[in-house]
């Protein structure tokens, strides 16, 4: 699969800047090679992780592709990371980072019995229903007793639906549903021992919960958000209990997406840290760990691949359908980058790739014209019925 990766122009063009993010990512210590291998790996589905497939391909042969590339564009991100040249020079691999990683499991240093979560939304309702199955109390708080009750409601599709599978008993079901507590107000929340805030991507609105939360809740308490794209530190600034205060960046559908991104603030106690990452091996999902600055690591290598292909396409004149076919056939990703823009929705699409703008700074990462035009004309993709491919 990597020499067909690199002997496709489509896929060279693409994929090979993602690469080199990946590796400045490693290089400013912002995750660890395990970690960003298992995020891409986990949170998109990829067969493997870039860390890895750079190994797969060959480090010279990345740089010297890279370098190619970089005297032909003149843009920074295609210019080789300077930890790549160096381990080109000293013949050493991505393999042979990090193997002390692999060690110590983390441990519960807070007690976590009963959880709380805000919100009723498609993934609040996912959180909801991973935490019940997996034993917790869950008290889950929305706006209106009918929001609450959707909630309920969906959980209990999906036990039926894994019952008609043979995969759940009605028993069960019945254990799970018996851990649950809806409510419209948040004082219920009062004795849980960590909130997991699911509710829109506002920052108002969110440091306003924030600011309630931490006078609701118990000390002790952690204050989880779920966000993809706000500071963090700025939920933990709206309380006086900053320590406590921790990303779980959970993936639609919670259900069945196994990547929770843990990150931490400059505030965040360890503990916490550690607590956040044995809770989600806990409830089966697999946590890697990263730092308060946007994208996490996920968004941050996949936002900029998908808009290189809408700059491919709109630019360079090649066909939708081309490029989808030749990164499914030839990346081996599950998913070619405008079908998968529609199934996220490229106003979420452009909405990430401006705040990566934002932070980094970096020309190569502004928003194609192209998308920005998809989202102003309402083509938004499959929820709307048409966005780069037509769903009508």
């Amino acid at each position: 699969m990597t020499s067909q990766l690199v002997s496709d122009p489509i896929s060279r063009t693409l994929v090979l800047p993602y690469l080199n993010h990946a590796v400045r990512m490693y290089e400013q210590s912002y995750a660890s090679r395990v970690d960003i291998d298992a995020a891409m790996r986990f949170g998109c589905g990829y067969p493997v992780g870039p860390l890895s497939m750079l190994d797969e391909i060959g480090l010279r042969e990345v740089r010297d592709l890279l370098a190619e590339r970089y005297a032909g564009s003149g843009d920074n991100l295609h210019k080789p990371a300077d930890l790549l040249e160096t381990m080109v020079a000293q013949g050493t691999t991505f393999a042979d980072a990090d193997t002390a990683l692999d060690a110590v499991a983390p441990a519960l240093r807070h007690t976590i019995a009963t959880v709380g979560v805000v919100g009723t939304g498609t993934m609040a309702s996912g959180i909801v229903e991973v935490f019940a199955k997996s034993g917790y109390q869950v008290v889950y708080v929305g706006r209106s007793d009918d929001k609450v009750g959707g909630v309920r409601a969906a959980i209990e599709k999906s036990l039926d639906k894994a019952i008609s599978r043979g995969k759940l008993d009605e028993a069960t079901k019945s254990d799970v549903l018996g851990r649950l507590t809806g409510t419209t107000q948040r004082s219920a929340l009062g004795d849980v021992d960590l909130v997991v805030e699911a509710i829109a991507e506002d920052l108002g609105i969110k440091t306003e919960l924030f600011a309630d939360l931490d006078r609701i809740c118990k000390p002790g308490a952690i204050l989880a958000t779920t966000t993809s794209s706000l500071p963090i530190a700025s939920c933990a600034n709206a309380t006086g209990r900053p320590e406590l205060v921790i990303g779980m960046h959970f993936f639609n559908p919670a259900p069945v997406m196994k990547l929770v991104e843990v990150v931490t603030t400059e505030l965040t106690d360890p503990e916490v840290d550690e607590t956040t990452k044995a809770l989600c091996a806990s409830i089966g999902k697999v946590a890697v760990s990263c730092g308060d600055r946007a994208g996490f690591i996920v968004n941050a290598l996949l936002f900029p691949y998908l808009n290189d292909a809408v700059t491919l396409h709109a630019d360079g004149g090649v066909p939708l359908a081309e490029i989808d076919a030749a990164i499914k056939e030839h990346a081996g990703f599950p998913m070619g980058p405008f079908a998968l823009l529609d199934v996220v929705g490229n106003d979420v699409s452009l909405a990430i790739q401006q705040e990566l703008f934002a932070e980094f700074k970096e020309p190569g990462f502004a928003p194609a014209p192209l998308l920005e035009q998809k989202v102003a004309a309402g083509h938004l993709g499959r929820k709307t019925g048409h966005g780069f491919h037509d769903y009508a």
